[in-house]
């Protein structure tokens, strides 16, 4: 049997396809067992520490439910003083003298691995401008959820493809056997509309990542032909076809970045259309759902005290 403990999460370049096949089973489980309100006490007594740099819905969320659902205690932390008073390794030494676990949601990559390398603990990666491989967890878990199999799909990603999720959703289909391929400009990548053809899941995220709000003109002028609509999910010629999205999303004009959008280049829907999202192809809930059961996995699978038991 498979055994994760000890291991840290930072991409899933570390991990083989056999590991990831194994954390998406746990998943499963994990959440079957949730639906029946069952709970395994995984990580009882266990402390785990949520080191945030960016703003987060999803992934606060699943990390704290997940850590309470199995039994950790769950300190948020978004105003420490890495980085600032105190260096990354220093910060490393304290947390990992005092939490069986570290997460971190910011910018670099640099940063998750010291955190890594210094702490002495797991360390699950949140989100860096490289790789999102929560994300990409709960991704490939509802493609496997609504399609039975993940080996041999078609992933199209639409829009930024050399961004953290175009990097993680490349790495995962490499890793369990999915076509993957994208539509972007050559700027971000390079590809034409044709690539869509026969997907079984089409992807995109938002056009301007967070850091990166002043290139908000350049990115609609370069993205907005790559906006997921019914055009482009027809071209797909397959009626099956999935829509995903790691969220948040600007489908209407129900935010303040929306609105300002449509105030500014008179749109508001970006890179999905309102139609696309709410339509019956889009999983992005059963997405953002499987974000708790994924990480929940990660968590349990490599801080658990005797996670495979529950598989046996």
């Amino acid at each position: 049997m498979t055994d994760l403990r000890g291991r840290s999460f930072l991409t899933l370049l570390d991990y083989t396809p056999e590991e990831i096949l194994y954390l998406l089973d746990l998943a499963d489980k994990l959440k079957a067992d949730k639906k029946q309100g069952i709970t395994h006490d995984l990580l009882k007594g266990k402390n785990i520490v949520l080191l945030f740099e960016k703003t987060s819905t999803r992934t606060r969320c699943a990390f704290e439910v997940a850590g309470y659902d199995e039994g950790a205690n769950v300190t948020f932390l978004s105003n420490s003083q890495m980085g600032k008073k105190e260096s990354i390794e220093d910060t490393a030494l304290v947390l990992g003298s005092s939490y069986d676990g570290i997460e971190f949601r910011g910018y670099a990559q640099d940063t998750v691995k010291m955190l890594a390398d210094k702490s002495g603990v797991p360390v699950w990666n949140g989100l860096t401008d490289d790789y999102h491989p929560t994300q990409v967890l709960a991704d490939t878990m509802t493609i496997r959820e609504h399609f039975g199999d993940i080996k041999g799909r078609k992933l199209v990603f639409a829009g930024d493809a050399r961004n953290n999720m175009g990097n993680s959703l490349m790495i995962v289909s490499a890793k369990l056997g999915m076509h993957f391929t994208a539509f972007a400009p050559k700027e971000l990548w390079s590809d034409d509309i044709s690539c869509v053809e026969g997907a079984d899941a089409v992807y995109t995220d938002i056009w301007v990542s967070m850091g990166e709000e002043d290139q908000m003109d350049e990115r609609i002028r370069l993205l907005k032909p790559y906006q997921v609509n019914k055009e482009l999910m027809d071209r797909t010629g397959n009626p099956d076809a999935i829509f995903l999205h790691c969220l948040p999303s600007f489908h209407d004009a129900n935010t303040e970045i929306s609105k300002a959008v449509q105030e500014k280049y008179g749109f508001a829907e970006m890179e999905v259309t309102d139609e696309v999202f709410r339509s019956p192809n889009s999983l992005v809930f059963d997405e953002a759902e499987n974000r708790l059961h994924s990480i929940k996995a990660v968590m349990c699978a490599t801080l658990g005290n005797e996670p495979n038991k529950i598989l046996d």
